[in-house]
């Protein structure tokens, strides 16, 4: 049986956008105050300016986090656990309520399309008093498969 080869695939912003958009399982990493990472399974999207946005609450060590070093990686994976992933590097803006809303809006647009009822969803994230985090991405790696390297592979198969 063929062995699977690890894959590495550099990509321009364009098509890093193209493969984030339909993904939006996200490991957010920002530093503690002690350097060390912080890591938080989050749910994300990449709004209509080519920002990869994360919605959370004011008092989550990610947002205080990401506020105070705005330094942030994200590694954005596929649905299927073997699937391609991408670690993207970036800088974080943290918006809070009311300035948060329709930031909120396209983060819910470009995760789950279009709400039945606009005004009761933001009513609901006032409510909840929630908070958007938009990553501008700076710097990302090769979108990326795991597997064997090529030459293990083939002596294996061999």
């Amino acid at each position: 049986m063929a062995r699977s080869i690890a894959t590495s695939t550099a990509v321009d912003l364009a098509a890093l956008l193209d493969f984030l958009r339909p993904r939006h399982r996200i490991l957010l990493g920002t530093t503690r105050r002690d350097g060390r990472p912080q890591l938080s399974p989050v749910s994300g999207g990449v709004d209509p300016q080519g920002r990869i946005v994360i919605s959370t609450y004011p008092a989550r060590a990610k947002t205080r986090n990401a506020e105070r070093d705005p330094r942030v990686s994200v590694l954005v994976l596929s649905d299927d656990w073997n699937g391609p992933w991408v670690q993207v590097d970036g800088d974080a803006e943290v918006l809070h309520m009311p300035e948060a809303a329709d930031g909120l809006v396209e983060y819910f647009r470009c995760i789950s399309g279009e709400h039945p009822d606009w005004d009761e969803y933001r009513e609901a994230m006032r409510l909840q008093d929630k908070s958007l985090i938009r990553v501008t991405p700076t710097g990302w790696g090769p979108i990326a498969t795991g597997g064997f390297p090529a030459d293990v592979a083939a002596r294996l198969d061999g």
